[in-house]
């Protein structure tokens, strides 16, 4: 029963690591709460009235979010600082309330300043966002001069209680953070095995849903995988340490990804195109299904059921001459060793398996040290001696150049900052006319949409869907207003519930998170006593307002364009495709080494940037169906180049390492018209009237030779490499058509 328990206790540890990883979303949440519900004990302790426990409540609330630094003693700066910035905004707030004219001005000063001070990293950021949320505070509350004593000891102990939660009740750390995101990585990975478990069992009617599956699972694990990689400076001991599990978290994502690839081949009729597992919707290939009591296909699934057991065995656990014996059978699939006599497609998978055991092996060595060699195998040796041999490889890190940064209006922190505040300046105006005591409700609600957003159709998308929660949130205000009455404690503990969903599901919708504050805002009008529906009519109203203006703002003053802004990031992933192609390529012609985990981790991110910026055009909502299909298609391309790439980056990573692989002077000439056609695309997107065509070529799957599938597997290197050219190649070519990018005709007719 002990060992059922434990096991039911894994399981659901690891379905939590995988649907929030690194548990950030958690811990946001309670570090909220648990600051807040401090707060609050503190102050009634003291016996303060309602009104001011609202607002230590808000005020605990503001501080424990706004400081985002990673590094704990630079927090505890932000923390410190936090408070005289508090204090003063408070002040300023409730002094400056009784004229008017003044007061608005000093808000609007204040919203330049913090949005304008996010040019000076995050540190000016949090303390910008404090200072705004305590000013609005002194609005909410109605402050007076009278209350300021009570206030600045309010606020001294909110600010004492979010830094006791924050350092001694909820510690994070870098490396803590890293090794829960470790641990999503592999619950996601786990996730992914299975779903390819399915997939091989799924009938006919079954087999879109689970590719659709596939595709969520691949995303979520590449998700998880930019998480990693963006805390490995903070969360390793060493920058050595960091670029070797960069890399191994690397390699498993792409034998994960290939491995998918195969298994669709497997079952289809032809080989599966990669734009299969990135764009939504697209059709599975035609084909016979795998028989489901075949021996050899029987054999696969117990495999793929081995493969998932060793990435879920937790530490310390995956010792022993069973769980040996399961890994040496996968990495002799390598060597070729039983592998079971099937299609050329089938025994593919097999290969495909064993590389991603090797893939596991490497990165269990790398996250958790040496593992147990009593029980190895010949092949297993081998794999873990070319892992040996690439760790050895590694090289220290150069530092690329700083790019300069843009100065002026061009400069998107000034150039939000004059937006944020014109744009506040029409919400003061038209809420006053609404209401003259809760105007700030617009001015709130302009400052968020324009938050982390960088063109006119995010915030169009963003204000929509605040005012959609905003609605939803005034229903829910209302009957949880009416359930709670005049019980004051049960409507505080209803606002940390309410509190918690807000920060745990921000990521993930906006609408959730508008909605979850609104509810709490019904129950903090109850506590002051100023609770009434035609209140919370008027929040909409006021919402509504300040989304209008925001987007008003957006599209008049220095406006930046929805098609301008994808068309920058468009370009600058085709920039880096093309740097990592050259640079990948080079590396396997026998250039010297280069760092391509690096470059293939800033095609990610640009491409992550690109995905979050076409969301407008995406939306389901959005009447230009044209234009919606037309987006998700390009990026569906781009994500199946950068696939190829981050493949050929890893191909070309087993070079410095690995004797046994030897460079290949005949994939310089092919990469360069590839190459070429990437800048071509980059030059169209740039400027439509550019003259740069695509140039046509021979196929390269002409250099393949045959029968090369029965090759020793050093040997297959290049035709591997081959393979994932041809594939960016042919994408490539597939990106032209709707960006509209022409073809050079004698190029086309000479190939």
């Amino acid at each position: 029963m002990k060992a059922r328990g434990r096991a039911l206790l894994v399981r659901l540890w690891d379905r939590l690591a995988a649907s929030d990883p690194g548990l950030l979303r958690l811990i946001a949440g309670l570090r909220t709460v648990a600051a807040i519900a401090l707060t609050l004990i503190v102050l009634a302790s003291l016996r303060f009235p309602v009104p001011q426990l609202v607002a230590g409540a808000m005020a605990a609330m503001a501080a424990t979010f706004a400081v985002r630094e990673k590094d704990r003693s630079k927090q505890a700066v932000t923390v410190a600082l936090s408070l005289p910035v508090a204090l003063a905004s408070v002040t300023a707030g409730t002094m400056l309330n009784r004229w008017p004219l003044v007061s608005d001005i000093s808000f609007l000063l204040i919203i330049f300043a913090a949005v304008y001070g996010r040019r000076f990293g995050e540190r000016a950021t949090g303390l910008g966002l404090i200072g705004f949320q305590v000013y609005f505070l002194a609005l909410f509350v109605r402050a007076t001069p009278q209350m300021l004593p009570s206030l600045y000891i309010v606020i001294t102990v909110a600010v004492a209680c979010s830094a006791f939660a924050r350092f001694v009740l909820m510690p994070q750390t870098e490396a803590g953070t890293l090794d829960r995101l470790r641990q999503a990585f592999r619950a996601r990975l786990g996730q992914l095995l299975g779903t390819l478990i399915e997939l091989l069992d799924a009938g006919p009617d079954d087999v879109d849903k689970v590719v659709d599956d596939l595709r969520t699972a691949t995303a979520r694990l590449h998700e998880t995988a930019l998480m990693i990689q963006g805390r490995l400076e903070g969360g390793t001991s060493d920058d050595a340490t960091a670029r070797l599990v960069r890399r191994r978290v690397a390699d498993a994502e792409i034998a994960a990804e290939r491995l998918g690839l195969m298994l669709l081949t497997a079952r289809g009729a032809e080989r599966t195109d990669t734009l299969t597992l990135h764009l939504p919707g697209a059709p599975v290939p035609p084909g016979r299904m795998l028989p489901v009591r075949d021996p050899v296909t029987e054999t696969m699934r117990r495999d793929l059921e081995a493969l998932r057991l060793l990435v879920l065995r937790p530490v310390g656990e995956t010792a022993g001459t069973a769980l040996a014996q399961v890994r040496n059978r996968l990495l002799g699939y390598r060597e070729e060793d039983n592998l079971p006599e099937a299609s050329p497609a089938v025994q593919d998978v097999f290969r495909g398996i064993g590389e991603a055991a090797r893939a596991v092996l490497g990165l269990r060595t790398a996250l958790e040290g040496p593992q147990d060699e009593s029980d190895d195998t010949p092949a297993t040796s081998r794999s873990r001696e070319e892992l040996d041999a690439e760790d050895a490889a590694i090289e220290s890190e150069e530092t690329d150049p700083e790019k300069p940064e843009e100065t002026g209006l061009r400069r998107p922190t000034t150039r939000a900052a004059i937006q944020v505040t014109v744009g506040a300046s029409l919400a003061i105006l038209g809420g006053e006319l609404l209401s003259h005591q809760r105007w700030y409700w617009a001015v709130l609600t302009c400052w968020i949409v324009f938050i982390n957003t960088a063109s006119t159709g995010e915030i169009l998308v963003k204000g929509g869907r605040r005012l959609l929660g905003t609605v939803l949130g005034v229903v829910a205000g209302i009957g949880l207003a009416g359930a709670v009455g005049h019980h004051t404690w049960t409507a505080f503990a209803l606002v940390l519930v309410c509190v918690f969903a807000m920060f745990y599901t921000a990521p993930l919708s906006y609408t959730l998170m508008s909605f979850f504050v609104t509810a709490a805002l019904g129950l903090l009008y109850t506590l002051l006593s100023t609770y009434s529906t035609s209140v919370l009519v008027l929040r909409v109203e006021e919402t509504a307002l300040g989304a209008a203006c925001g987007v008003i703002t957006a599209a008049i003053v220095l406006p930046v364009r929805t098609d301008r802004r994808t068309n920058e990031l468009l370009a600058a992933v085709l920039d880096k495709l093309a740097e990592l192609t050259q640079a990948a390529v080079d590396q396997l012609s026998g250039r010297p080494h280069t760092d391509l985990v690096d470059q293939a981790r800033e095609l990610d991110q640009a491409l992550a940037d690109l995905r979050a910026a076409t969301k407008p055009l995406t939306h389901p909502v959005t009447p230009l169906r044209s234009r919606r299909d037309t987006a998700r298609y390009v990026v569906a391309l781009l994500e199946t180049c950068a696939y190829h790439g981050r493949a050929l980056a890893a191909t070309a990573e087993l070079l410095p390492g690995n004797p046994k692989i030897a460079a290949d002077p005949r994939l310089r000439g092919v990469c360069s018209r590839i190459v070429h056609n990437i800048e071509a695309i980059a030059d169209h997107v740039r400027d439509p009237h550019s003259s740069a065509e695509l140039e046509a070529g021979p196929n390269i799957a002409g250099m393949l030779e045959p029968g090369t599938l029965a090759t020793p597997r050093y040997g297959r290197v290049t035709d591997r490499v081959l393979r994932h050219l041809q594939r960016l190649d042919e994408t490539v070519s597939g990106l032209a058509r709707p960006l509209g990018v022409p073809v050079k005709v004698e190029a086309a007719q000479k190939g």
